[in-house]
């Protein structure tokens, strides 16, 4: 079971092109939602790969922003509903940070990372928190993603950022019913420019109330 949770930052939005860099060019957006062709870069991976009985799909909005949405299931041991982009280079470093802009339904989501491995199930996991029809900026410093195979953690498989070929969007949380979370831009701020963790490491989730809202 992955525990380790990123804090969600709430944002101010409305003022901001979501899938344009920052006043000082430190973001750079890796996927945004724009362009016509944005669907196909995307796909749905559910537990039915598994008998499992989860439906979760993706869409454009009008708004330019990804939707992931569905149900999750528990039956046939199934209990997992996931998007994942299809595979491209994305030029990450050491030291780089990713940047999730998200509305979601107060569930719990994690952020997935895949590489070019042949293991089954593989990736790179970081978990964080929605609020529920609040958009928030989520930091996921590169050296908090862990290993993981079917939902476990996978020992000395260290993250080489540079093999780093797609993210996926996953829901896991073995609470039955529909869900909601929309993308609004995922980005990286290079490691030059990265700001500090604001939460060390641990098991301890970290509670909504906890989010800082923006002046």
């Amino acid at each position: 079971m992955i525990t380790r949770l990123l804090l969600p930052v709430l944002v101010s939005l409305a003022a901001m092109p979501l899938a344009a860099a920052d006043s000082e060019g430190r973001l750079r957006p890796l996927f945004a939602f724009d362009a016509p062709d944005a669907a196909a870069k995307w796909q749905a991976v559910n537990d039915g790969v598994m008998g499992g009985r989860s439906d979760g799909r993706l869409r454009i909005t009008p708004d330019a922003t990804l939707e992931f949405f569905g149900t999750l299931s528990l039956e046939n041991n199934g209990g997992f509903a996931s998007v994942r982009s299809t595979p491209t280079p994305l030029a990450l470093r050491a030291g780089d940070e990713l940047v999730l802009r998200v509305r979601g339904d107060g569930r719990e989501y994690s952020l997935n990372l895949y590489v070019p491995r042949r293991q089954m199930a593989f990736s790179y996991r970081a978990t964080f928190k929605t609020v529920p029809g609040e958009w928030i900026e989520v930091p996921f410093p590169l050296d908090r993603f862990e290993a993981t195979s079917f939902g476990q953690v996978v020992r000395n498989q260290p993250l080489v950022p540079a093999e780093i070929n797609g993210v996926g969007l996953l829901l896991g949380d073995k609470k039955p019913g529909p869900f909601r979370l929309e993308v609004a831009m995922i980005g990286v701020r290079p490691a030059s420019k990265a700001q500090p963790a604001s939460q060390g490491r641990g098991d301890n989730p970290i509670p909504a109330d906890a989010t800082r809202r923006a002046e």
